[in-house]
C-alpha cells in the first residue's frame, strides 16, 4: 500500500479532530455533567450500538466498571449488545429492531442515561432503543455523524446529541472513539477530582 495513502488517512483524521473540537468540546462536557449525575445519584448507563459502535460500547462500559486512567471503585455501566441469548430471542421472536428497545424497557430505570451510538444517526434498532428510554423518563447521550439522521429528530432538549460533523463512517468512528475516552476522563474527574493530566 502506498505510504502517501496511509499518511492521508493519518491527515484527514488529525484534522477532522482539531475542526471539531470547538463544536463538540460543549455537547461532550454536558453528557460527562448527566452522566456524572446519574451515576452520583445511584443510576446506571446502558449502552448500544452495532458493528463497531457495538465494540465501542463495550469498550465504554468496561472503562467505568473496570478503570480508564486510575484506580477507583467500579462504576455501574452496561451494555445491551452482549447477551447473545437475549439478542437472537427477541431478534428471532420480534424482529432485528427490538434488540436494544426491549432490554431497556426490562433494565432501564429513571434516572438512568442511555448511551446510543449511531455513525449514521438512522440504525432502527437505537432509535427504538432511544424511544423506549424517552418513555421510561431515561435521559440519552447519542453520538452520532453525518448530520445525525433520525436519532437527531427523536432527541429532546433535555438530551445531548454529540454529532461528528463528517461523511465518512470511518472517520466518524475515530472521533466518537476520542470523545468516549474524554466522556471517562471526565467522568473520573467529576467524581474524584483532578490528577497528573490536568
Amino acid at each position: 500500500m502506498n505510504t502517501q495513502r496511509i499518511l492521508g488517512h493519518f491527515r484527514e483524521s488529525a484534522e477532522l479532530k482539531i475542526q471539531a473540537a470547538s463544536q463538540l468540546a460543549h455537547p461532550i462536557a454536558q453528557a460527562v455533567e448527566l452522566m456524572f449525575g446519574a451515576l452520583s445519584n445511584g443510576n446506571r448507563i446502558l449502552a448500544c450500538g452495532n458493528g463497531g459502535s457495538a465494540a465501542d460500547c463495550q469498550h465504554f462500559a468496561a472503562q467505568l466498571v473496570g478503570r480508564f486512567e486510575r484506580e477507583r471503585l467500579p462504576l455501574p455501566a452496561m451494555t445491551l449488545t452482549t447477551d447473545t441469548s437475549i439478542l437472537t430471542a427477541v431478534g428471532n421472536d420480534y424482529g432485528f429492531q427490538e434488540i436494544f428497545s426491549k432490554q431497556v424497557q426490562a433494565f432501564g430505570q429513571f434516572g438512568d442515561v442511555l448511551l446510543a451510538i449511531s455513525t449514521s444517526g438512522n440504525s432502527a434498532n437505537v432509535v427504538a432503543a432511544i424511544e423506549a428510554a424517552l418513555e421510561r423518563d431515561m435521559r440519552v447521550v447519542a453520538l452520532t455523524g453525518k448530520g445525525g439522521g433520525a436519532i437527531g429528530k427523536v432527541l429532546t432538549d433535555a438530551d445531548v446529541h454529540i454529532c461528528v460533523p463528517h461523511d465518512r463512517a470511518a472517520r466518524i468512528k475515530e472521533v466518537h472513539s476520542l470523545t468516549l475516552h474524554c466522556l471517562c476522563d471526565g467522568i473520573d474527574v467529576a467524581l474524584f477530582g483532578g490528577d497528573e493530566h490536568d
